[in-house]
């Protein structure tokens, strides 16, 4: 009895074993996208540049709002005003919103030279605050373009302090709906609002 219980014992370690070695040649999950897109900065503050205050002078930028089309890491395709697909073999490396706030924020550092945080545990400190919606950042099928359109607000986190809102886009026309064509104009119409915003800021 003893050996036939061995025998089944071993016959299930090498299932185990088999599957386990099936298991790392198979992929379980989706196809991976050809294309992830990031969005990087096209200004920087120089290496060496400092600024400092303190932490309630600070400007805290915070996580903009978006809708659940931008709360994905796909890209969004507007195909009319009421119909919405994604591009194919593309996918952000982050949330859109998230990885807007860090090129807002470095963008607004370089050209103000302000003291500049992101979000988190700096928002109950900092006095001036920008933060906003993200309405759009994707493709345009009937504009064969890439848009991106934000909906900025500036204040105080003084509970009666005023605000200013305005709004901001940016277009680049002429884009094939291709995810290396995407790709690259994403980020080109993203810095472009990021340094709209800049100036606004830097004009307070």
């Amino acid at each position: 009895m003893r050996s036939f219980r061995n025998a089944g014992i071993r016959s299930g370690l090498l299932a185990v074993a088999a599957c386990l070695a099936l298991a790392g040649c198979v992929s379980i999950g989706g196809k991976a996208p050809e294309e992830l897109f990031r969005l990087t900065p096209e200004e920087t503050a120089p290496a060496g540049a400092t600024a400092s205050g303190q932490l309630g002078d600070a400007l805290v930028v915070l996580d903009p709002e978006a809708d659940r089309s931008l709360d994905v890491l796909r890209v969004p395709v507007r195909v009319d005003a009421a119909r919405l697909a994604y591009l194919k073999d593309a996918a952000w490396v982050e949330k859109p919103a998230r990885q807007f706030r860090s090129l807002l924020a470095e963008t607004i550092r370089a050209r103000t030279g302000k003291l500049v945080v992101e979000g988190g545990d700096f928002e109950v400190t900092g006095k001036t605050q920008v933060g906003g919606r993200l309405l759009q950042m994707g493709y345009d099928v009937q504009k064969s373009a890439v848009v991106v359109r934000f909906d900025a607000m500036r204040g105080s986190r003084a509970g009666d302090a005023e605000i200013s809102t305005k709004r901001f886009e940016a277009i680049v026309n002429g884009v094939e709906p291709k995810a290396n064509a995407v790709g690259p104009a994403l980020n080109q119409a993203a810095n472009d609002v990021a340094r709209q915003v800049a100036d606004w800021v830097k004009g307070d």
